[in-house]
This record gives C-alpha cells, sequence and structure tokens, in this order.
C-alpha cells in the first residue's frame, strides 16, 4: 500500500495480531473490511488514530502477551501518541466486559463473531461515540465469509481456514468455550476463496482449522478432507498445499491415498496427539487410543514417502506419574517425529482439568517438558544432518539483506514460522519462486543449500 496521505481518508490504524494463524486470518479480514471502509493502515500504532490488537486468550502465557501488549497501548494513549485503542479475538471473547475493567484505556472491545462489525467500531471511536464499547455476536451456525481480506503474510503464502470452532472436548481447552462448535465451510466457498487467493499470486496454501480432519462431519456426517483437497489440486497457480492441526481419529483412507498420490498436497501432516499413555489420554478426553495412535502412524509412514510428521505433546498433565511421562519420552525417541513441540500444561480456568487431582507443581511440569524438547532437539538435529547431499525443492520466502545472492526459503518439511528455515545462495533468485537446490550443510535446525542450475 502507499504510504502518501489520502485527505480523503477516515483515519489511520496499526494492527496488532496475535496468536495463531486462524486468528491472522481473521485480522486480515478486519484489514480488508477497513481497507472498504476508506480506513488506512500504518506500519506503526505511534501517530494512528487507533490501534487494533487481535489477541490470543488459549493459554496463559498467551493471555499475559496479550495483556503486556495492551497496556504498552494504553501507555501510548496516555502520552498522546495514541489517540484510541479497539481490543479483538479470543480473549475479548473469553473475558467479555471484565476486560475493560482490568484494562480501562480500552475504547472498544469487539468479539470473535463481531469481527465483520470492526468498521462500525472504528467509527464508533473515531466520532467520539461512547455508548458502546463492546461488540459481541454469538457464535456462527454457518462459517464467517473470509474473502475480501488485505493479506500481510508474504504474497506468496496464505492461510486457509476451512472451518470454524470445535466439537472436541478435550478437557484442557478452551477453543470450545471460545470459538463454538465446529462449522465447515461449503467447499464451492473454500475453493473461490483458493481461487482469489492464486490469483493473488499465492503459491502455498496453508489449510488450517481447528481439526481438519473433522471437516464435513457437521455436514452430512461424513468426513469431506479428502474430497475438498480434490478440488483445490485443480485450482491454477496453486504450488503446494499444506495441511495444519489434523486430529487423528478421522485419518481415513481416502485421505491417506489422496496425499500420497498428490502433485500438490504437501507430505507433510501436523497432528497433536498430546500424550501416549492411555490413562493420560483417558483423562484428556482425547477419544483416541496408544494402539490407535501406533497403528495410524505406521500406516501414515509406509504408505506416504518422505512423510514428515509434526506433533505437538504436554507435559505435567494433571495426575501424570514420572512413570507415564517415560513411556511418553520413550514413545517420542521410538517414533523419532520429524517436527515436535512440547507445551507446559496449563491450567485454564472453567475447563475440567482445572478440577482434576494430581495436579503437579510447576517445576515439575517445566523439566518434564524441557527433557521432552532435549529428546526431540537430538532428533532433529540428526535428522537435518540427513539432508546433508539430498536435493529439495525450495520455496523462496525473502532475500537476506546486506548479502549478494543471499535468501531464505522453506521446503515442504517446513510450515511457515512454525519450524526450521533454509539458506540458499543463487543468482536470479526471488521471493515466490519455486527452485532446485542441494543441501551442503545443516546448522541446528535450519540447512543451507545452493541453489542448482536451471
Amino acid at each position: 500500500m502507499s504510504d502518501a496521505i489520502d485527505s480523503s481518508h477516515r483515519g489511520s490504524y496499526a494492527l496488532i495480531t496475535l496468536g495463531c494463524p486462524k486468528n491472522l486470518v481473521d485480522s486480515e479480514r478486519m484489514l480488508g473490511l477497513l481497507r472498504l471502509e476508506g480506513y488506512r493502515m500504518v506500519p506503526r500504532p505511534e501517530g494512528a488514530d487507533f490501534v487494533i490488537v487481535n489477541t490470543c486468550g488459549f493459554l496463559a502465557a498467551a493471555r499475559d502477551e496479550s495483556l503486556s501488549v495492551i497496556r504498552e497501548m494504553e501507555q501510548l494513549k496516555k502520552q498522546g501518541d495514541l489517540r484510541g485503542i479497539i481490543v479483538a479475538g479470543c480473549l475479548v471473547e473469553r473475558q467479555k466486559e471484565s476486560l475493560l475493567a482490568e484494562c480501562p484505556g480500552i475504547d472498544q472491545l469487539v468479539g470473535v463473531f463481531g469481527r465483520d462489525e470492526i468498521a462500525r467500531a472504528a467509527d464508533r471511536l473515531i466520532g467520539g461515540l461512547s455508548e458502546q464499547r463492546t461488540v459481541f455476536r454469538p457464535a456462527s451456525s454457518v462459517p464467517l465469509s473470509d474473502t475480501d481480506r488485505l493479506r500481510i503474510t508474504p504474497r506468496h503464502l496464505a492461510y486457509l481456514k476451512i472451518a470454524e470452532g470445535c466439537d472436541r472436548l478435550c478437557t484442557f481447552c478452551t477453543i470450545p468455550s471460545i470459538r463454538g462448535r465446529h462449522v465447515s465451510k461449503p467447499i464451492d466457498r473454500i475453493v473461490a476463496e483458493a481461487e482469489q487467493l492464486a490469483a493473488d499470486g499465492v503459491r502455498e496454501l496453508n489449510l488450517v482449522a481447528q481439526d481438519l480432519t473433522y471437516y464435513g462431519l457437521d455436514d452430512g456426517g461424513r468426513p469431506r478432507l479428502a474430497e475438498l483437497l480434490g478440488r483445490l489440486e485443480e485450482v491454477e497457480g496453486l504450488g503446494w498445499i499444506r495441511l495444519l492441526y489434523l486430529y487423528p481419529m478421522h485419518v481415513t483412507d481416502e485421505l491417506v491415498d489422496r496425499i500420497a498420490a498428490s502433485r500438490k498436497v504437501l507430505r507433510y501432516l501436523d497432528i497433536p496427539l498430546q500424550h501416549i499413555n492411555d490413562q493420560v489420554l483417558r483423562r484428556m478426553n482425547r477419544r483416541v487410543s496408544r494402539a490407535e495412535t501406533e497403528a495410524l502412524l505406521g500406516r501414515l509412514r509406509e504408505r506416504i514417502e518422505g512423510l514428515v510428521l509434526r506433533t505437538t505433546m504436554i507435559a505435567g498433565f494433571p495426575g501424570e506419574t514420572k512413570r507415564q511421562f517415560e513411556e511418553l519420552v520413550a514413545f517420542v525417541r521410538r517414533q523419532r517425529f520429524e517436527r515436535l513441540g512440547a507445551f507446559e500444561f496449563s491450567k485454564e480456568p472453567g475447563t475440567p482439568a482445572e478440577r482434576l487431582d494430581g495436579q503437579l507443581p510447576p517445576a515439575v511440569i517445566r523439566a518434564r517438558r524441557n527433557r521432552l524438547l532435549e529428546v526431540q532437539q537430538e532428533i532433529a538435529f540428526a535428522w537435518n544432518q540427513r539432508q546433508v547431499g539430498r536435493q529439495m525443492d525450495v520455496l523462496i520466502d525473502c532475500d537476506i539483506p546486506g548479502q549478494e545472492n543471499a535468501f531464505r526459503g522453506r521446503s515442504y518439511a517446513d510450515a511457515p514460522e512454525i519450524d526450521g528455515v533454509i539458506y540458499i545462495t543463487g543468482e536470479d533468485l526471488r521471493p515466490g519462486q519455486f527452485v532446485r537446490c542441494e543441501v551442503v550443510a545443516a546448522k541446528d535446525y535450519d540447512l543451507i543449500a545452493a541453489a542448482l542450475a536451471p
């Protein structure tokens, strides 16, 4: 966008977006609506008419980060460097009006499902109207539209939300209470959004939802992710389709076959398992057993050549014994996931896990999480070393400032902003380009490669 000031614009604003890619999609939708209404986005909150803070409220650490940013904006407002503050997203949905008492400098609250009324909230702020400071709407029975977004990701990659909400009732999770029941977006609408994104230069499409494998079960009673992928493969211009957040229960044979045979769907699956001990899984209400999990992982490895698996685990869940934790560690060692994240159990207010007996001391939880990460680091570094000497296709994300013919990119094994990166040297490269490379070295979680002559 141009930095030139249009005398006709209704006001200037900055955006701070926190949390997951699904929240990012919501942010981009709000930006698109504000642009349509004549508001101008600026890079920094200092000097803007208002700032939008799109918050995360999933875990205690995310809430703390959101509150810290809000208070920073309140200070700017107090100093006269910022006129107003609009706070949106999951923290707003979770705390509602109590957030105004905690942070009195907030001018407007916009809940998750009030997202499309962001321009009305901005109008009230700019107009100095204070009679209504909150916009809350009930969880929608139909999926929200994500068209006409103003994307803030690099031009060649985007996230596409295929569903909203979640029907899983995991005992540690607040998402159903924040985002409501699972609602699948119709296939035709998703394809239309994908076509719009591809026409705008998107080459890597990252599909997101709370649970991709549940897609379609609320509308027709059967999983339809494989069907959706078949339609998306036909979208001209897309090179990669990446799947993020697949619950293990509904990974069907049809879906596995689709991934295995696809030219565009990446052989990268993000399947959050959370634990492997059967007792812990039951306390989590995960509704999947160790035997079922191991059978699924074996089937995926066997049928999808070159598969890269990412998972997440929770350390220190209430009642987790030392023996159960060691079972988890041994499982991670044996499975050798290419990618793994570990989280400390967070006792979230209002969740069943908050009331479970056997709550562990924070120091024990932290030590167990660190142990998992140490084990995974060894696995990840070894996997990286095995890539040296191999050739792979790399998507160029950006050049490296101050270095000639130096670029940063990712392979199919690297989700944006989550996994490692690949540093590439080569001539005549540009962001958004797919290039064949040879890996020449490994450095911790990252790789170093040289572009091959076409």
